[in-house]
């Protein structure tokens, strides 16, 4: 079966980037030129999905907005002769069909996942978090979707971290049975390190098979009363049916100001008009006394 859905949860209140996302929601911060959620469906349409479901709530409609038309906006680009912004502009509203749930109570990832079963159906669909960007030669998901569609499995994907960050995460405990493919065993949620079975860290993007459901629905609420995805996908792991693929590329955790802050310098970088300029006052500022 092709996949063709992608499952993005919005509905959080992105506490970690207060105050900034007081009435802003974190997905739309600018990183560069574009808020952050544009870069999670682009690597989305890339990769060959087509239909983005936004598991959102009521108060962060914009960022459906920000992927339609915007009639007052481009008839202004039009009538000043502004052309190839025209054309960006109306590019973002016909990259990819977008379909909104609400999460009308914010009780985890699971959850929020829970809450597209009603348009995923029966098929096999991607999840992506908004919090985590991703970049390489190969789009992120894809690198899961090939895995998932040739083994009939679900697929997380996963990094290495260093040791003092393994609280963090989720961390996998399994097999390498091809370069860079692991059969996990087990999964355990932000442990110490002294307790940690690897350094493979699940990141934002999964390749679930809808069977998933099944275990969510059947997922007592954990830590804050909330329904953890790891909880399902560990009882997939105990049936041998959920597989993890070390992923290729950069990732940059924008829900981390260090992290956010160096990607909107990693993408100006890339700007041939604003390199050497950011280049000299960025040696200026850290030549300068603290």
């Amino acid at each position: 079966m092709q996949v063709r859905k992608v499952v993005i949860p919005v509905a959080g209140w992105g506490t970690r980037s207060l105050p900034a996302t007081k009435n802003i929601p974190k997905e739309m911060l600018p990183v560069y030129k574009k808020p952050g959620v544009q870069y999670i469906v682009e690597e989305a349409m890339y990769s060959g999905l087509t239909d983005v479901v936004f598991v959102n709530n009521q108060n962060k409609k914009i960022i459906e907005d920000h992927f339609d038309y915007n009639w007052a906006l481009e008839d202004l680009l039009e009538r000043t002769g502004k052309t190839t912004l025209l054309e960006e502009v109306r590019s973002v509203a016909e990259m990819v069909n977008i379909i909104s749930v609400r999460q009308k109570k914010q009780l985890g990832l699971g959850h929020a996942v829970f809450c597209a079963r009603e348009i995923i159906k029966n098929e096999p669909f991607a999840v992506m978090l908004g919090d985590d960007l991703m970049f390489g030669r190969e789009p992120g998901i894809k690198q899961l979707m090939d895995v998932a569609m040739s083994e009939n499995m679900s697929v997380v994907g996963v990094m290495e971290v260093e040791s003092d960050k393994v609280s963090s995460y989720g961390i996998i405990q399994g097999e390498e049975f091809a370069p860079g493919i692991f059969r996990v065993r087990s999964l355990i949620e932000k442990p110490k390190p002294a307790q940690a079975p690897s350094r493979l860290a699940v990141v934002g993007r999964y390749v679930l098979m809808p069977e998933v459901f099944t275990h969510l629905e059947g997922t007592e609420p954990g830590h804050g009363g909330e329904i953890q995805i790891t909880d399902a996908l560990l009882a997939m792991a105990r049936k041998n049916r959920l597989l993890a693929v070390k992923m290729r590329g950069m990732r940059f955790d924008v829900g981390d100001w260090t992290d956010y802050l160096t990607a909107n310098i990693y993408f100006a970088l890339q700007d041939e008009t604003l390199r050497d300029e950011l280049t000299r006052k960025l040696k200026g500022l850290l030549s300068c006394p603290s």
